[in-house]
This record gives structure tokens, C-alpha cells and sequence, in this order.
């Protein structure tokens, strides 16, 4: 049996976050005629970690045998709801932050109470945590950039 590496999972979680932090200072030091190229990209790069999350969920409901029919279809829905919310939300750059942080607030609330059902080690759902504070706050900076530099 596979033990989940700790140490690998972080440096992936730091790899992946990185495309939101590049981002977010971007918008605070490019001329501002080039912000919105990078706001875009912001909301992109969350929609599509949002479905990556969602992905996983999709995963436990496949492999959770001993889970009744109700539990596998509300895993099933949360997994491609806070992506396809985010998408739609792209005609307004500040519905659509406000959206999507709010998704990952509650995607790793969700996630949470998911990971504990599956007995997931304590330290990645620390891991997890910190991934999503860092996360929201980019996404936080990055709709502060494009309202006080645009």
C-alpha cells in the first residue's frame, strides 16, 4: 500500500500555486494597460484548479464503496459546480473573484469533512489549508490591483 509522501505533495501544492502568485504581482508592477491580459489569466488559472479539485472529488465518490447513493451523487455534484460557477462568472471581473474565492473557502470546507470520511492524513489536510489561504489571498490582490491600478 502507497503512503502518501508528504514532503513530494507539498512541493507539488507550492508548484501549483505559483501561477497565482506570479499573476497577482504581475498585476501590481506591469504598465496598466497590460492588467487585464493577467486578471484574466488569474481567473482562468482558478477556474481551472477549482475543476481539479472538483476532479478528486469525482474519485473518492468512484472508489468509496462502503458510502450510500446520496453521499456519492452530492460528491459527484460538488465537483463540477464550483468550476462551472466560476466559468459563468467570467463576464464580471468582480463576480467573478468574489465567486471563485469564495469556491475555494468552501470547496476546502468541503473538502475537509471529505478527507476525514476517507481517513486522509492530518498533515495534508493542514497542507490544504495553507494552499487555500494563499490562494484567496492572491485572487484577493489581484481584484485589488485591477480596482486601484486600472
Amino acid at each position: 500500500m502507497y503512503t502518501l509522501d508528504k514532503q513530494f505533495a507539498t512541493r507539488l501544492g507550492l508548484v501549483g500555486l505559483s501561477p497565482f502568485v506570479l499573476l497577482t504581482l504581475l498585476c501590481w508592477i506591469v504598465h496598466p494597460d497590460w492588467m487585464e491580459f493577467f486578471i484574466d489569466a488569474q481567473l482562468v488559472y482558478g477556474i481551472a484548479i477549482l475543476g481539479f479539485l472538483g476532479g478528486l472529488h469525482w474519485g473518492l465518490a468512484l472508489i468509496g464503496k462502503e458510502r450510500d447513493a446520496q453521499e456519492a451523487k452530492r460528491d459527484l455534484l460538488w465537483g463540477v459546480l464550483p468550476a462551472i460557477i466560476a466559468w459563468f462568472a467570467m463576464s464580471n471581473m468582480l463576480l467573478g473573484f468574489v465567486i471563485q474565492v469564495l469556491a475555494f473557502i468552501f470547496s476546502y470546507q468541503y473538502d475537509k469533512r471529505m478527507y476525514v470520511r476517507f481517513n486522509m492524513p492530518e498533515w495534508f489536510v493542514e497542507l490544504r489549508f495553507r494552499l487555500t489561504c494563499v490562494v484567496v489571498t492572491t485572487q484577493v490582490f489581484t481584484f485589488l490591483a485591477a480596482n486601484i491600478r486600472l
